[in-house]
């Protein structure tokens, strides 16, 4: 499974910008599929998960209500819509393909195929 994360980019705090992250494998839109980021001297943090089906998603607290994650499975891709960004959320964004299919795993070991990353930076 090979993943592109794509739509990253430099935004004003406030605005908005959507990601993708586009496979061009079969098994993909079976796959629980995650986004996680990574600021410059931090580790990298779960942001959120969307099962294969896209039925169930889950998110890390902190970002309910301003990040919503989805699919499209007949187009084999994955979004992640960001609204209302804030400086903190400057990192560079990775998507990442599970073994699982339903369970929405928030460790990064529960994902086995990584996208090679977006930057994402808010300037205040």
């Amino acid at each position: 499974v090979q993943l592109q994360a794509s739509g990253g980019g430099l935004v004003q705090a406030g605005g908005s910008l959507r990601l993708s992250c586009a496979s061009s494998g079969r098994a993909f839109s079976g796959r629980t599929t995650g986004w996680f980021r990574q600021a410059p001297g931090k580790e990298r943090e779960f942001v959120a998960a969307i099962s294969g089906s896209g039925s169930s998603s889950r998110y890390v607290d902190s970002l309910k209500g301003r990040f919503t994650i989805s699919r499209d499975n007949a187009k084999n891709t994955v979004f992640l819509q960001m609204n209302s960004l804030k400086p903190e959320d400057t990192a560079v964004y990775y998507c990442a393909a599970a073994f699982a299919t339903s369970t929405l795993p928030s460790g990064a070991g529960g994902y086995g195929y990584w996208g090679q990353g977006t930057q994402v930076t808010v300037s205040s």
